[in-house]
């Protein structure tokens, strides 16, 4: 492909990604055909939009039906304070375009449901789950594996986020990782948790670096891996995920062919009589259940010096670590898995799960819950 297929301008504007050997022209005009959909214009959308926008990106795609808060932009960049108010979608449509006006922005100023997911989807390759929420987590990547999409996600808890790519043509999904959405109860959003403002921009970045890397089909993307980013410790870890077989939307004998929407995770509609096994316990629950003697074990996925800070006890494996020193538990135990906030002992509760252990409790909310309702006088980091 020919340099002068870009005008002056553009060919100013991308100097610095033409003279990159794994970028050059040709990468250029791949970013250019590309057609991307960020779902949520939140703390993970904004990065991933100017960056995209910047890039060239083609063609972007913004769904979000949010209005703009005061209390977005603490970690929302798209946006100022003369914005409160305003549309995210269309607004981050015109903010997108001042950057870069040789690309093409969609706004869709809607709620992404069960009716609309398939169409928006469908006219793009890739969708970047900047989501805040679980069920319209499970919509995303139940509607990507319907359509043969690639499903880029990312989130942020507190300190902690996650990045992961979710190709089905030779990788996992996101079910295969997270079967079910948790106990709706239990969970707690940004609101609720809080989240530190320059962790979704850290995390946002590092996700659209992932898509990007699937356009040029450069590098290594993040497929069958789950990259774990803790923002208070400046540590980064990479989980191995694997495929799950009997998964509900992209294993053998599927059995979700369509969507719809759901609190417990956006199931199929012929879906709707499946039930789940508990995979959460409350820090209550587990103080009760304790204080009556019952028999469990206890497994600690953090690093050893966080176990120096505090400990419920049990067996420390950090999760790292977890793959090769998984013959050092018992099988036929119940494993209570636990870690600082509940984010790496979910994926621990997971991985352990597809090695054949049957029962594995994820504590939600980690130690820091446990300190924060059950013993205040534990130390909190």
């Amino acid at each position: 492909m020919s340099a002068i297929e870009f005008t002056s301008e553009e060919r100013e504007r991308y100097s610095r990604h033409f003279v990159l050997p794994d970028v050059g022209v040709d990468g250029q005009a791949k970013l250019r055909a590309a057609k991307v959909l960020i779902a949520g214009a939140g703390g993970l959308g904004s990065p991933v939009a100017l960056y995209l926008a910047a890039a060239g990106v083609g063609t972007i795609g913004i769904v979000d039906h949010d209005v703009v808060a005061l209390s977005n932009l603490q970690r929302q960049i798209l946006y100022t304070s003369n914005d409160v108010g305003k549309a995210k979608a269309q607004f981050a449509k015109e903010r997108l375009l001042s950057l870069n006006p040789h690309i093409n922005v969609v706004a869709y100023q809607v709620r992404l449901d069960s009716n609309n997911a398939l169409d928006i989807l469908g006219h793009y390759q890739i969708v970047a789950d900047c989501t805040d929420n679980f069920p319209t987590r499970y919509l995303i990547n139940d509607a990507c594996v319907l359509l043969g999409k690639v499903d880029v996600y990312a989130s942020v808890f507190r300190h902690e986020g996650q990045v992961s790519v979710f190709d089905v043509s030779y990788g996992p999904c996101y079910r295969c990782v997270y079967p079910a959405s948790p106990v709706p109860e239990l969970v707690q959003d940004c609101s609720q948790a809080g989240v530190l403002g320059v962790l979704t921009g850290i995390v946002g970045t590092l996700q659209a670096n992932e898509i990007i890397k699937v356009i040029l089909k450069n590098g290594k993307p993040l497929v069958g891996r789950l990259l774990m980013l803790d923002g208070s410790t400046a540590r980064a870890q990479e989980i191995i995920v694997r495929k799950d077989h009997a998964c509900p939307v992209c294993g053998v004998n599927r059995h979700i062919m369509s969507l719809t929407d759901d609190e417990g995770g956006c199931l199929g509609k012929d879906s709707s009589s499946r039930k789940w096994p508990q995979r959460e316990i409350s820090v209550k629950e587990l103080k009760h259940r304790i204080e009556q003697g019952e028999m469990m074990s206890l497994l600690d996925v953090r690093e050893p010096f966080e176990q120096q800070i505090c400990s419920l006890g049990g067996t420390l494996i950090p999760l790292r670590e977890l793959d090769r020193r998984m013959t050092e538990l018992d099988r036929e135990s119940e494993l209570i898995v636990y870690c600082h906030h509940g984010i790496r002992s979910q994926t621990a509760a997971t991985l352990l799960r597809q090695s054949g252990f049957n029962d594995v409790k994820n504590l939600d909310g980690g130690i820091d819950a446990w300190a924060r309702e059950i013993d205040k006088s534990m130390p909190r980091y």
